[in-house]
């Protein structure tokens, strides 16, 4: 049986001027304020899409990656994944950077990387995005393994 994720947005006026809010269904936090503002210019604090969709895919990619590791014969002890949405305004998400350092004993850096790239490709979130964004990964094996 196919599991049904649920976010649900208002918006009020015009693009520039306007105002929204979004909440999630399972109200695992509050909801929150989205404007053009805060999506063109990340400094205006407040969250965008863009910022959702990162939230998403690092979340997602460390489960994939998670996955192949302990399928691999590898225990993860610990995935720190960042994921970079680049928002051009005009022309749309251009580019996702993944970023991922793990602690993880008894894996060689080349496995480690070969891993991360597979997890990087077959992660449900990159599979939605492949083909529309160019998805990048940085990978790197913490010095201790």
């Amino acid at each position: 049986m196919a599991a049904i994720s649920r976010a649900d947005a208002v918006w009020e006026g015009d693009l520039a001027h306007g105002r929204g809010r979004v909440k999630v269904a399972s109200e695992t936090f509050n909801e929150f304020p989205v404007t053009w503002a805060s999506r063109a210019d990340r400094t205006h604090g407040g969250t965008s899409p863009e910022e959702l969709i990162a939230a998403a895919h690092a979340a997602c990619y460390s489960m994939a990656f998670s996955n192949g590791l302990s399928k691999a014969g590898h225990q993860p002890e610990r995935l720190n994944t960042t994921a970079e949405v680049e928002f051009v305004p005009g022309q749309g998400i251009k580019t996702i950077t993944l970023t991922v350092k793990g602690h993880i004993h008894g894996i060689e850096a080349g496995e480690f990387r070969k891993l991360a790239e597979e997890a990087k490709d077959g992660c449900p979130v990159s599979q939605a995005l492949k083909g529309n964004v160019e998805l990048k990964l940085n990978a790197e094996l913490d010095p201790v393994h």
